[in-house]
């Protein structure tokens, strides 16, 4: 079959990793040949559902036109891919068509799997059952929050990987807050189901956060993940696992749950030749090169690089594809390293934030010295951070390849 249009780099998807990585290319090379493939016309600041969630920000300070977005001179291709046929430099569209591409960077995001929970599609935005992981929910959230004078509360967290880990219980956290400052705190049961083992995985932040899961009064329930939820009977089913490795099924009586899904590789990622084992685009974790074809890179929260999936980690992960991009275009070796980092602001009350940053392995990454944001313990000023200053530099920085903060390190 022949190929209609080639396009000397090809981008899949117009989510973050995608604009960010079109917006470093251009400002590395402006004369480069770039296509956006992305079939919606909406683009959404996903890391601000949880505050919507939480009464503090509107739907629409999180959502933009994707025309707005794509930087100039590049082309958008308003459809989705299909599959990819990496040994022709070419990929398949919806609607057949074939594109072909010198070089292609793969950001498609990933899927959340609400089916994979009993019941719970049925009963999504009513009954209770809400979730801030779906724009159009994040208002259900607060408005149970709001409802809610006594009874019990649930919020639930799947098996990794998902998108920011600590957003299932900055849910918690925010609705906590709220039951606490209008003392309805003391008539209310709170319960945190995750289907982990620990509060987060990076030690350092613990502390500050049992702080918080104390004052609250919350019950962590580890090893309990959600399975079914019943909306009209108003009960959730886990499965649980004891000590010894032995599961049995356990159902709890709700008034609210808040349901993080479960996560995995879209469908067309997964089944294509990109893909590892477990379903992910196959990058080397440090260059974010494809593993086994040269031209291809891949970031955010469909690649394979082992890192928290969040919004600060694309931010660092374009500026590295681009460099290693051009550098590759060039003949050069690729210099620029990803070390992993990603950032979890923990929304632990209205005003205050444990702003974990941490890289590959856990290791603690602060963007600030300590004596300017301490990263391990509730502050005002990362509440700042994540409630003023995160928004305008996601669409007026990251968005616009501007890298501030974002610098690639180099090997």
């Amino acid at each position: 079959m022949n190929t209609k249009i080639k396009h000397q780099i090809l981008i899949v998807g117009g989510g973050a990793g995608g604009i960010a990585t079109a917006a470093s290319l251009l400002k590395r090379d402006n004369s480069l040949d770039i296509a956006i493939i992305e079939p919606s016309e909406t683009h959404y600041y996903q890391p601000g559902w949880t505050l919507v969630g939480g009464g503090v920000f509107t739907q629409a300070q999180t959502r933009r036109s994707m025309s707005s977005l794509i930087p100039k001179g590049v082309r958008w291709i308003r459809s989705a891919v299909s599959s990819f046929d990496p040994d022709n430099n070419e990929l398949v569209l919806g609607d057949g068509e074939r594109l072909g591409y010198d070089y292609l960077v793969v950001s498609p995001g990933l899927k959340l799997c609400w089916d994979k929970v009993e019941g719970l599609e049925q009963t999504l935005g009513k009954n209770g059952v809400t979730s801030n992981y779906r724009f159009d929910l994040a208002p259900y959230t607060w408005q149970l929050v709001e409802e809610l004078k006594s009874g019990t509360a649930l919020f639930t967290q799947p098996p990794m990987p998902i998108k920011c880990a600590g957003a299932p219980q900055k849910a918690m956290y925010l609705s906590c807050a709220e039951w606490f400052k209008n003392d309805r705190l003391k008539d209310i049961h709170v319960a945190f189901h995750n289907a982990g083992g620990v509060l987060f995985g990076v030690q350092e932040y613990v502390p500050a956060l049992m702080s918080y899961i104390e004052k609250y009064d919350a019950k962590l329930c580890f090893n309990e993940n959600l399975i079914a939820v019943d909306g009209a009977q108003k009960t959730a089913t886990f499965n649980v696992t004891d000590a010894e490795g032995n599961s049995r099924e356990e159902t709890r009586e709700f008034d609210m749950i808040h349901v993080c899904p479960p996560q995995a590789s879209l469908d067309f990622v997964a089944n294509s030749p990109l893909a590892n084992e477990a379903g992910w685009v196959d990058v080397d974790q440090e260059t974010l090169r494809h593993n086994r074809y040269a031209n291809i890179w891949g970031l955010g929260d469909g690649c394979s690089a082992p890192n928290a999936k969040t919004a600060a980690a694309v931010r660092q992960q374009a500026p590295v594809v681009a460099a290693n991009l051009v550098a590759s275009m060039k003949g050069e070796p690729q210099f620029a390293i990803y070390t992993g980092y990603g950032s979890c602001p923990l929304t632990v009350e209205r005003g205050k934030i444990v702003l974990a940053e941490f890289g590959y392995g856990g290791v603690l990454q602060p963007s600030f010295p300590k004596w300017m944001v301490d990263g391990t313990k509730a502050t005002r000023r990362a509440w700042f951070l994540k409630e003023t200053l995160l928004p305008p530099i996601y669409f007026h920085a990251m968005l616009k390849g501007r890298e501030w903060l974002a610098a690639p390190k180099t090997k």
